[in-house]
């Protein structure tokens, strides 16, 4: 199938499915919603064609509008129908923005790698809310409360943490576990969320592997792929949540989307549903799922709950 279809044409794709026994959430977690049941059969029911030579990320303002990232320095908005409804340049026109989130408010952040900041768009008005010296900030997301929590790298590229910033005040700094041992590895690119637990979970398609602490910064879990698999390495980029807690994260190597529950058991691919290099994910609040897809440009809207 043509990937440039229209919003109006429905993709049927498969959801292969593996048998697990739901975990209890653990104490002191946030109570979940009525369970809901994931579709056999999802569907793409939007696909927008961003224009963008390649797509990294996309974030949901709302449920009928997306921001993109792509591999120019225009950060696009678009609504369902696929119409362009604004784009923005960094302040910096020679650095293109590393990754984008949007704030509780609606307002949208960007990294600038180059002038290790972090800026905020306000009324159309580009306002640096973090700068860092000796790091350089890669990727972002805000969380529940409001705080921004920030992907960066050392100047000498060899050492990476997770700091929460409440506005330009860092609030906590997460780099090791118990042992003193580094969480997150120097090598490959890192995308970050917050589960409705208040976990961070981590993609790292350099250690192919989703690191999830729990608020405190401790370790929950690292997920590196299925028990038992005949697909290729697990190759993660995008990572979300959804309102029951589940952790999506995109599988480059392998075409398809990884579910996982908040205590990193693998439950289903989301496959077949003719994805070509899917990198960024996010989720709308009817649990719709946004993924942007690297070598064509285009973001899909997937429906994987009944």
């Amino acid at each position: 199938m043509d990937p440039r279809n229209s919003a109006q044409d429905v993709v049927r794709c498969t959801l292969c499915q593996d048998s697990m026994t739901p975990s209890m959430p653990p104490q002191g977690a946030e109570s979940s919603p009525p369970d809901r049941s994931l579709m056999d059969v999802p569907q793409v029911i939007t696909a927008i064609d961003t224009g963008h030579t390649y797509l990294y990320r996309v974030s949901c303002l709302n449920d009928t509008e997306v921001w993109t990232r792509g591999s120019d320095s225009k950060m696009k908005l678009f609504n369902l129908q696929g119409e362009l409804v604004e784009s923005i340049l960094p302040k910096s026109f020679r650095n293109s923005p590393r990754d984008i989130a949007v704030t509780r408010s609606g307002e949208l952040v960007y990294t600038d790698y180059m002038d290790r900041t972090v800026e905020i768009v306000k009324n159309t008005q580009i306002q640096t809310v973090i700068r860092l010296q000796g790091w350089k900030p890669c990727n972002v997301c805000s969380t529940s409360s409001g705080d921004l929590l920030v992907v960066m790298e050392s100047e000498d590229n060899k050492q990476t943490k997770v700091v929460r910033y409440s506005g330009s005040t860092e609030k906590q700094s997460i780099q090791y576990d118990d042992k003193g041992q580094p969480l997150y590895s120097s090598v490959g690119i890192k995308y970050i969320t917050e589960n409705r637990n208040l976990d961070i979970c981590v993609s790292n398609c350099g250690t192919h592997a989703v690191v999830v602490v729990n608020q405190a910064g401790k370790l929950r879990f690292t997920y590196t792929g299925p028990p038992s698999t005949t697909k290729g390495s697990f190759d993660p980029r995008g990572i979300t949540t959804d309102s029951q807690g589940r952790i999506l994260t995109a599988d480059n190597n392998n075409s398809c989307i990884h579910i996982l529950d908040q205590d990193g058991q693998f439950l289903r691919y989301i496959d077949n549903c003719h994805l070509q290099a899917p990198w960024g994910l996010c989720v709308d609040t009817r649990d719709n799922l946004f993924v942007a897809e690297w070598d064509t440009g285009i973001v899909k809207k997937i429906q994987y709950y009944m």
